[in-house]
């Protein structure tokens, strides 16, 4: 038995949903956070103390944090949905591994919280309500996140190496978010161009596709 908690409108959800699609594994996904509560409810605080998304279950192992799960699905999953001819989403090499691991470190440390702030005042917040120094604060620290991101990606066809990793993903939904707030952005053609190519994946349809709200 695999189940999944948590609403597909959450960046992080988005992030176990694309995995559990690209490595073909069949799970159940039960609504829970935001509108849907569940989150503060004994059974759910239970899986996950901090009452957030997601959670993974699978087989009586519990498993919060959205890149923990990730690393997980990789791992234990990705070796048995190369062999059917998919992808792996973690890298054989040990280097590459590492590189891997660093962004997706990096997402969660630096991207995403770079723009948490003008995520939450511009979608989160009637507009009466807004602050507009905060916002303004928050796009230029997701600007200087973006521009490391696109000068990595220059010449890259993903994030690590040429094949598409849990990276991806993990910076997939990130980028996802950043590209549709409704602020000023510089163009960023490196990661324009691979958020398009890794957005046309099959797998993404299920994510990249919901509105950010």
């Amino acid at each position: 038995m695999r189940r999944l908690w948590g609403r597909l409108s959450s960046v992080n959800v988005q992030k176990a949903v694309w995995a559990l699609e690209e490595l073909g594994l069949a799970c159940e996904r039960v609504e829970a956070g935001g509108a849907f509560g569940r989150v503060r409810d004994p059974d759910y605080l239970a899986l996950n103390p901090n009452g957030l998304v997601p959670v993974l279950e699978e087989d009586g192992y519990v498993l919060w944090e959205s890149n923990a799960i990730l690393r997980y699905l990789a791992e234990a999953h990705g070796p048995a949905a190369a062999a059917r001819g998919g992808v792996a989403l973690m890298p054989e090499e040990e280097r590459a591994r590492g590189h891997v691991h660093q962004w997706l470190d990096w997402q969660a440390t630096t991207f995403t919280p770079a723009m948490r702030d003008a995520f939450w005042q511009t979608v989160r917040l009637p507009a009466e309500g807004r602050d507009p120094d905060l916002i303004a604060r928050s796009v230029a620290a997701g600007e200087a996140a973006a521009a490391i991101l696109d000068a990595h990606l220059a010449g890259r066809p993903f994030a690590v190496g040429d094949a598409f990793t849990a990276a991806d993903i993990a910076l997939g939904c990130a980028a996802h978010r950043w590209l549709h707030l409704a602020v000023p952005r510089e163009p960023r053609p490196n990661l324009q161009a691979w958020y398009a190519r890794i957005a046309a994946r099959p797998a993404a349809a299920k994510v990249l596709t919901v509105p950010i709200t």
